[in-house]
């Protein structure tokens, strides 16, 4: 029988010792300059060499973090700017990194209208079997819950059936996000509302973990709404952006984990995959050896905070 999404999470968490995930938005302006040289010899400065040095980029973060975290997180928009040779390295990067063992949550935010997120669910979790659609998936999305409940039912339903996961925005991790997610309406909150969806959702797909794979994206830059929603949320997989260069450490994003030590993915980007950028001289092993590092710190204050609050150990 296939393990649901959050069955996998959970088994590679335990496995990889890691709440961590690994952000993949790469820049063309802080990609490493001897990628960038090799881009412009094949392909010369244009939207092809973007793509070229994205993937080769991709694959040396993947390389550097494999053995040390359970998922990669790209983000499309930073490969959308680049059009067609974009979506390819990032598709490129989805089975690569696929390969290396790690799972894929494609941040996509995609929400719309019912007939049109059929469409979008199909285009990442691949249900078109025929000649003219390519076999590649990702393993979960994130995705927009503000156009109702029947803009979620199709991503929700080919998720089931592709045994993929979902993120749906619950609180997010910048600053003006209150603008729309705190305000109160009919005696509560909106995003007190959008959790209780997910919840409904998730108690009708929990795996053997206990766990759903219709999780929530709840900001590491709210400590106290943490605790709230993991209340209102259970048996969801909060994946939690906003630590490193946002701002919040390991002490900040203990509530939104449950009593079991599970239950939440910690994003983390820029302070990463541009931790290369403090090497005196740059080059494979650079990149290599300063991201590898920035890894595994973040897994130390990630496990070391747990294990301060709840006593958790590996």
């Amino acid at each position: 029988m296939t393990k649901t999404f959050a069955d996998r999470v959970c088994e590679q968490v335990k496995l990889k010792k890691s709440h961590a995930v690994v952000g993949l938005d790469p820049v063309i302006n802080r990609i490493p300059s001897f990628i960038l040289k090799e881009a412009e010899l094949q392909y010369g400065k244009n939207p092809n060499g973007a793509g070229y040095a994205f993937y080769e980029f991709n694959k040396m973060i993947i390389d550097a973090v494999c053995d040390k975290v359970a998922i990669v997180k790209p983000q499309l928009a930073y490969y959308e700017v680049y059009g067609a040779a974009g979506i390819k390295a990032f598709w490129n990067t989805v089975t690569y990194a696929q390969e290396k063992g790690l799972l894929v949550i494609a941040d996509a935010k995609r929400g719309d209208i019912d007939s049109t997120a059929t469409a979008y669910a199909t285009s990442f979790f691949d249900e078109l079997h025929n000649e003219w659609k390519e076999q590649i998936r990702v393993d979960s999305l994130t995705i927009n819950p503000y156009l109702g409940d029947d803009s979620l039912q199709p991503f929700i339903d080919s998720a089931t059936q592709s045994h993929a996961g979902l993120f749906i925005l619950v609180k997010t991790s910048n600053p003006r996000s209150g603008d729309i997610q705190e305000l109160v309406a009919n005696g509560r909150e909106v995003a007190e509302k959008v959790a209780e969806m997910v919840n409904d959702y998730a108690q009708q797909t929990l795996g053997d973990s206990a766990y759903s794979p219709v999780g929530a994206v709840v900001g590491a830059t709210y400590p106290e709404a943490q605790a709230k929603y993991r209340k209102l949320m259970p048996n969801s997989l909060f994946l939690v952006p906003g630590y490193g260069t946002q701002g919040a450490k390991g002490k900040d994003i203990v509530n939104a984990f449950n009593e079991d030590g599970l239950g939440a993915l910690i994003s983390a980007s820029r302070s990463i995959i541009y931790a290369y950028e403090q090497a005196d001289e740059v080059n494979r092993d650079s990149v290599m050896y300063y991201v590898s590092n920035a890894v595994a710190a973040m897994n130390e204050d990630i496990n070391t905070a747990l294990s301060e609050v709840n006593n958790l150990q590996w």
